[in-house]
């Protein structure tokens, strides 16, 4: 099966090595003594601490449906477009979020922006990272339909960590 390019893209569209079908969102934060144990602790918090994470650029696929988290086979792979933040100063806020930003051509894939920022509310990195999905899409001559965000908040104590992702199965 080959899919229609853009204007400006010349040959046939590879069907790839693997096209999801749904997606979810995810979330988490923690502290720990270092950041990649607080790293390690988001992902718990998020549901995503026993697999192993294979790193998405930022697209979904057309027709490819929202469900609710679905726990994964430890050691796993799973696909995932995700913000992260680990820091080291206390009392500072951290936040993470991701957005998925759907456009009203069913034809067309949704687009997945990521934001993470240090004195930044969960809010306020949901609300940049939606920005930037709608963004996204309006540079590619789409309009919105709809848009999903997720995001994380966390005040470090000693090392904290927040993650935001979009899991593709």
């Amino acid at each position: 099966m080959t899919t229609a390019l853009p204007a400006g893209h010349a040959g046939i569209a590879a069907p790839g090595l693997f096209l999801a079908t749904r997606y979810f969102l995810v979330a988490g934060a923690a502290d720990a003594r270092r950041p990649l144990n607080a790293f390690d602790g988001a992902l718990l918090a998020a549901g995503l601490a026993d697999v192993n994470l294979v790193r998405l650029s930022s697209i979904v696929p057309p027709g490819c449906v929202r469900i609710p988290p679905v726990r994964h086979q430890p050691g796993c792979l799973v696909p995932v477009a995700y913000a992260s933040l680990t820091h080291t100063a206390a009392g500072e806020r951290i936040a993470s979020a991701v957005a998925v930003a759907r456009p009203t051509d069913p034809l067309r894939p949704a687009v997945v922006m990521e934001y993470s920022a240090v004195g930044a509310s969960r809010a306020q990195t949901e609300t940049v990272a939606a920005e930037m999905a709608a963004d996204a899409l309006a540079a590619r001559d789409l309009t919105v339909d709809d848009i999903d965000v997720i995001g994380a908040e966390h005040t470090v104590a000693v090392a904290g960590a927040t993650f935001a992702g979009v899991v593709e199965l």
